[in-house]
């Protein structure tokens, strides 16, 4: 049976990531003081899990790893003897809020990535697996769908950013509770590279770097918001590149949270190499 994003899916002139409203000068949550927080992260976590917790996290663990150059992916290497979705899975399971961990993955891998990465670990918080689908989109969605009413905020992870920190966590959840106004929070920085515009190869112009971001994951939404965002994108045909821009589309509400610059995501080999250096040090530290 074909997924429905098959045949509905098209893409829109209109993706509010491509269009000119990207150029806008973005809303943004910095807490400077607090970033030397943000980065520390005990090697070993302990998982908590309140009375009555409110956030429901989902890890995106659906990457073929194409890019990586590695057959089945990334999310079991291992880092410092343990897989990079262990690392990634744990971050969330230190959060007292957070009260189900959700992993998308491949079907066929469930049981791979259920022994080797969670079992093999002591986590405290429910985990349950999701489907993951051909789109990066269809796996949110199939895991939200594993989400119920009574969690009030869903984080959205890749797997593949191991360095995520509790403090990160909380503190992006707490740019959403914090705020009535907003429909969630997306953890980014600004960009420090100089930006072209190019078409055929040729430089077109050089629009300011101050209006332009890097965004990272998790990304934090209130929990209705982003159900409702997914389902018009999937009647609508609508692909962004990310959950935040599906909540942009609707006319929602979403805060960028400042966050370390090495909270970066694996996708090819070399980011090893930096990945294991940032949680060395952090294990040092401690």
């Amino acid at each position: 049976m074909n997924s429905p994003f098959d045949t509905q899916v098209k893409r829109l002139d209109s993706d509010p990531v491509s269009g000119p409203s990207v150029l806008a000068q973005p809303e943004f949550i910095a807490n400077k003081e607090n970033m030397d927080m943000l980065e520390t992260q005990l090697l070993s976590l302990k998982g908590r899990v309140a009375t009555r917790p409110h956030t429901a996290a989902i890890i995106l663990a659906g990457g073929s790893g194409s890019r990586f150059g590695r057959d089945k992916g990334k999310q079991m290497l291992e880092i410092l003897g343990k897989p990079i979705l262990t690392w990634s899975a744990e971050a969330f399971d230190a959060v007292a809020d957070v009260g189900l961990i959700v992993i998308v993955c491949p079907s066929e891998r469930t049981k791979e990535y259920c022994y080797g990465a969670i079992d093999a670990f002591p986590f405290v918080t429910p985990i349950v697996f999701a489907t993951a689908g051909e789109l990066r989109q269809e796996s949110s969605l199939n895991g939200l769908n594993k989400v119920g009413d009574e969690f009030e905020f869903v984080a959205i992870h890749d797997g593949a950013r191991p360095l995520i920190t509790p403090a990160l966590i909380e503190h992006t959840v707490a740019a959403v509770r914090g705020s009535v106004d907003y429909d969630g929070a997306v953890v980014g920085h600004p960009s420090i590279d100089t930006l072209k515009i190019v078409s055929d190869s040729n430089i077109l112009g050089t629009p300011d770097r101050s209006a332009f971001w890097t965004v990272q994951t998790p990304q934090v939404f209130r929990t209705l918001a982003i159900k409702e965002a997914h389902h018009l994108a999937l009647a609508d045909g609508f692909v962004g590149t990310d959950d935040s821009s599906l909540i942009e589309r609707t006319g929602g509400k979403v805060a960028l949270v400042l966050g370390p610059r090495n909270n970066i995501k694996i996708t090819v080999p070399e980011d090893l190499a930096a990945v294991e250096a940032g949680l060395r040090k952090r294990h040092q530290e401690k």
